[in-house]
């Protein structure tokens, strides 16, 4: 129900179908739920603020810049496979092998399908890993790293750890080598 504090000024109390009822509209009949002082108010500062960070947002999406070739310097390489590598080692310490999978490359999933690739991989003795050097040719990528993993008898062992990653397709993607 409207109480007398939403109502504007120019709202006047009439009888529709026989019941009291407050008037929401102007007798000029109802063309638009826009009120006058809206329809002539102009976008201020933050209405333009928003409109130009759209289309920044929206050009930049579209430049062809952000993805990575075999072309690409040496640093963007190594920026994309440290937050790949990253993001892939902590699915896997996790044990949440459906997102681990989704950073393989299309070769490695066309050779191993999830339910062979979730059948060789065990998760669960993982700690942790640290990207000791990341070292490109062209567009096959290989990143050294320190796994430290606990086995049953003895817990906290650090291993080097060889990884190949390939760009392809705008990014890096994991080349599995299933060692047995």
């Amino acid at each position: 129900m409207a109480t007398q504090k939403m109502l504007q000024q120019r709202n006047s109390y009439e009888r529709v179908n026989k019941m009291q009822v407050q008037r929401l509209t102007l007798y000029d009949g109802l063309t638009s739920l826009e009120s006058n002082k809206a329809r002539r108010r102009r976008p201020g500062a933050a209405g333009w603020l928003a409109g130009v960070l759209i289309l920044v947002v929206a050009g930049c999406a579209s430049m062809p810049g952000g993805e990575l070739t075999k072309d690409s310097p040496q640093e963007a390489k190594t920026a994309v496979l440290t937050q790949r590598i990253n993001a892939r080692w902590d699915a896997l310490i996790k044990g949440d092998l459906d997102q681990a999978y989704t950073f393989m490359s299309q070769a490695s999933k066309d050779a191993y399908p999830l339910n062979v690739y979730k059948a060789k991989v065990k998760p669960g003795m993982w700690r942790s890993v640290r990207i000791e050097g990341i070292e490109c040719e062209a567009e096959v990528c290989k990143a050294s790293l320190l796994l430290t993993y606990d086995h049953r008898l003895m817990k906290g062992i650090t291993t080097p750890l060889l990884e190949v990653w390939t760009i392809d397709r705008g990014n890096a993607w994991f080349v599995y080598q299933p060692l047995g």
